[in-house]
């Protein structure tokens, strides 16, 4: 390694091979994810989408360091350090790359993006003043959203008698949120059937005992894992003919039937502004967490045919999004 390259990894830069010596360096953003990077590329270019927003391009005077853990959780530690090691300027991850980001740094600024309540999760100590070195974007929407969720199910499918739930034990969330999804079931009159899985593996198994339990409906609850294996999923509620309603758009752009919830694609444009603000010199204590304030109702008719059901015109003239 030539001295000017080492230099400029310690203080938190990178020389761009080909760069003057009268040439600016450039601050390392660390891009940190418990997922594989295939099914996210949308999510790295708003990143890159939100820095440019705050003056910042990829090569021109920032570089993006990219660390999937391939929904190995147990590999997160060893990339935080790595980017910490590489003296990252601030690291922008989703919620389960926090901790580890935290434990391999004190100071090093941590943008997050999740779907949980960041205090409730412990990310920061308030949202308007997270404090420390975290801060970031939820598009939370709580048991609110899942009760919306389960409400547009008995709109699509009034006769259901069980809905199954899936959820990933690893999603610290699901757990906190099942009793108010159960209870917003019965509010309807539904018997509620729940089911956990932590590999694709499991899937298809787990779809059997939905099968086995009469289940009529499916909620598919968030999780990093599920979005990254979303093709599985959506071939396995087809396969199974269950309607299913999934907590991200990108389900339902894959062939999932209906999904209701915020953009993830513009929380990591958030977060790239906001790291873009931390490079100018802001402090992730004082940048309050940004939150989602509109949700959007997908809907795939091709998915609904298929499945022999009719979307009732009500549902239809409330969806934003319907896909043929």
């Amino acid at each position: 390694m030539h001295r000017r390259d080492f230099l400029s990894l310690a203080s938190g830069t990178v020389v761009w091979p080909g760069a003057g010596y009268g040439q600016q360096v450039m601050p390392v953003v660390g891009l940190l994810r418990s997922t594989p990077a295939a099914p996210f590329t949308d999510l790295v270019n708003a990143l890159r989408k939100g820095l440019g927003e705050a003056g910042f391009e990829e090569r021109r005077n920032v570089v993006i360091e990219q660390r999937w853990a391939d929904n190995q959780v147990d590999r997160l530690p060893s990339l935080a350090a790595d980017l910490v090691q590489r003296r990252a300027a601030v690291i922008v991850g989703n919620q389960s790359a926090v901790e580890p980001a935290r434990s391999a740094s004190a100071t090093t600024p941590i943008v997050f993006v999740t779907g949980e309540d960041p205090v409730r999760a412990g990310l920061v100590a308030s949202m308007s003043r997270p404090g420390g070195n975290v801060t970031g974007v939820t598009f939370f929407g709580g048991s609110q959203l899942n009760a919306k969720r389960i409400e547009l199910l008995h709109e699509l499918a009034p006769q259901a008698k069980v809905m199954a739930v899936l959820g990933d034990p690893n999603y610290p969330s699901f757990d906190r949120e099942l009793p108010d999804v159960e209870t917003a079931a019965r509010a309807f009159g539904w018997r509620v059937v729940t089911e956990r899985a932590v590999s694709k593996d499991q899937f298809e198994l787990v779809f059997e005992n939905f099968a086995r339990s009469g289940a009529n409906v499916l909620l598919v609850s968030g999780s990093p894992f599920f979005t990254s294996q979303r093709d599985a999923l959506v071939r396995l509620a087809a396969h199974h003919k269950l309607p299913a309603v999934y907590d991200l758009r990108s389900l339902v752009s894959a062939g999932g039937l209906m999904s209701y919830s915020s953009s993830i694609s513009d929380a990591y444009r958030q977060a790239g502004a906001y790291a873009g603000q931390i490079l100018k010199g802001a402090s992730p204590a004082e940048l309050p967490v940004l939150q989602a304030t509109t949700f959007q109702l997908s809907i795939n008719l091709k998915t609904a045919r298929a499945l022999g059901l009719t979307i009732p015109p009500t549902l239809l003239t409330r969806a934003d999004e319907v896909i043929e």
